[in-house]
């Protein structure tokens, strides 16, 4: 939040994954824009790698025993096969892009670079990664919309061998007890948080802050109410707010969401002090085991109304081939890549990550193997880019959003006040 921090420099919970809405602070790039011009000037003969021909340099953030250990067997596995090994590098999540930006500059490029997905496009942008197209490496199988999320300018320039997305995570004894089903419109889900909340229990818990989390876990609201990232001084926009507000305002969710990380929105879930709450499959291994005890199901996001699809942020990392100006070298990490995203790996890396296989048909057979991870292959299959629509411009349109829903939550200003003054800000 991501992303995943995203994740505002925090966002990781104790979990194995983050969101992944992204991984910096909006000041990460404004703090180096000289690194970012010397990025771009950086062309073909950019230069980095491993001096080593049969080494390739891997950097990524990985740095939790789930993702840790079966990205490192997954990359050693296929590396081998190539006749290659592997030497990586993990850098903090918060202090990525900046090293990659330093790196681009002093041309010291990995051989492979993982990407949270937000930040791809603006590192593409800089020069400092090559087409995939330009090695052969094949993307059919991949659903359009993750392909969308390592996309610029046409190109795809890095692949998400897997994904995750959020969804309603619910306690499936309190509503039993209520004599409720699981929401699915907007009107069900506030008279379900409502009837949920009593004594020190809330109805719903979700992640406010004024972070690119807290935009991420906007997102399904704005977008399955008609709002649109490219206007956000709109009525569906406002009305995304509003539905946020309502549910503070009448106690069904706690004013502690303006503070509240993803991480601490489930240790609320975990406690039995929130009977609803908007997470993602990152947490399910820490739910099992901090609270073995508790019932719980994962449903889609509700929607304005009944039939509507519900749409969702698409969260994950995506890995590149940047531009070292070793040909012979990038070609090998290709074959490497190319070998990491097969259906096979998706599958085995989604297992032990719980994330969801980017290969479409993977998904399902995942799913099917999956039950408790269903909704969310479910949920991306209707998931968008964060950064689809507006590219490099992303950031400072997350940053807006935030900042209004955040003035209509603490301040009490009007939602459409609010969203109207932010979309002014952006020019």
């Amino acid at each position: 939040m991501s992303h995943h921090t995203t994740r505002a420099a925090a966002v990781r919970s104790t979990s194995a994954f983050v969101p992944r809405p992204t991984r910096r602070a909006l000041g990460a790039l404004v703090a180096a824009p000289g690194l970012l011009s010397l990025a771009a000037c950086g062309g073909s003969g950019t230069g980095g790698g491993s001096g080593d021909p049969s080494v390739l340099r891997v950097v990524d953030y990985y740095n939790t025993p789930a993702d840790d250990v079966v990205i490192q067997e997954t990359l050693e596995t296929v590396a081998s096969e190539v006749g290659m090994t592997i030497s990586r590098e993990k850098i903090p999540g918060d202090q990525l892009i900046q090293k990659v930006l330093q790196m681009s500059s002093s041309k010291t490029l990995p051989d492979l670079l993982m990407l949270d997905n937000p930040d791809l496009q603006e590192i593409a942008s800089s020069g400092a990664l090559v087409p995939l197209e330009d090695f052969g490496i094949d993307t059919s199988g991949f659903q359009p919309e993750i392909l969308d999320a390592g996309t610029y300018e046409g190109k795809v320039y890095g692949l998400a061998p897997t994904v995750n997305t959020i969804a309603l995570f619910y306690n499936t004894a309190m509503l039993a007890e209520a004599g409720l089903e699981p929401p699915t419109t907007w009107d069900e889900l506030t008279s379900a948080a409502k009837a949920l909340t009593h004594d020190d229990v809330y109805g719903i818990a979700f992640s406010a802050i004024a972070t690119y989390e807290g935009t991420w876990q906007f997102l399904p609201f704005m977008w399955s109410n008609g709002g649109d990232e490219t206007d956000i001084a709109t009525p569906e926009v406002a009305g995304a707010a509003q539905l946020w507000a309502d549910l503070v305002e009448d106690g069904s969710a706690s004013q502690g969401v303006v503070n509240w990380g993803q991480g601490d929105v489930i240790d609320q879930f975990k406690a039995g002090k929130a009977a609803m709450a908007v997470n993602g499959p990152w947490n399910i291994v820490g739910l099992q085991n901090d609270a073995p005890d508790l019932e719980w199901e994962v449903a889609i996001i509700p929607v304005p109304a009944e039939g509507e699809d519900s749409v969702a942020p698409l969260g994950g990392e995506v890995w590149t081939i940047p531009q070292t100006g070793d040909g012979e070298k990038q070609q090998q990490a290709a074959e490497v890549l190319q070998k990491f995203v097969s259906p096979e790996n998706q599958l085995r890396m989604g297992t032990a990550r719980n994330t969801i296989p980017a290969d479409a048909e993977a998904a399902q057979t995942f799913a099917a193997d999956h039950p408790e991870l269903a909704t969310f292959v479910e949920q991306v299959s209707t998931a968008r880019s964060r950064t689809g629509k507006l590219g490099t411009q992303w950031p400072a349109t997350a940053k807006a959003i935030y900042t209004a829903y955040q003035q209509v939550l603490v301040d009490g200003v009007d939602p459409e006040t609010a969203f109207s003054d932010a979309a002014a800000s952006l020019g």
